[in-house]
């Protein structure tokens, strides 16, 4: 305990400092999801990639509300609920019987994937 504080003054301080911290890392981590949004052009440019701009486009197999697909070749986007990188990887990849889109840049991997995980509800 603290001597140079009155009895009642230390005993509250050491809760206090918690309050702060724990509202301090909140605050961080609100300002790191916010760095982290997509912005309005990256999301209809990963729109436009999953409609219409890969071969064959994604949408032809996979259900996604936000694109208002609804193939059933592929598994259920909205349900599967993808984050990022899974989706990324899929895509560099292929996965079962969906192909690989080598041809798409990383940027344009990146957009997609940002794209499918945000409007699904995986994790950035």
């Amino acid at each position: 305990m603290d001597s140079t504080l009155p009895r009642h003054v230390a005993r509250c301080r050491p809760a206090g400092w918690r309050l702060l911290s724990a509202a301090a890392a909140g605050l961080l981590s609100l300002a790191g999801g916010l760095a982290c949004a997509a912005e309005p052009k990256d999301v209809e440019a990963g729109r436009t990639l999953f409609m219409k701009a890969t071969t064959p486009a994604c949408a032809v197999c996979h259900t996604l509300a936000d694109a208002g697909a609804a193939g059933t070749i592929g598994p259920n986007l909205d349900e599967l609920k993808p984050d990022a990188s899974r989706v990324a990887q899929a895509v560099r990849n292929g996965i079962g019987v969906m192909p690989s889109f080598d041809a798409l840049s990383d940027a344009d991997v990146q957009a997609l994937a940002t794209y499918v995980s945000g409007v699904a509800g995986g994790a950035q």
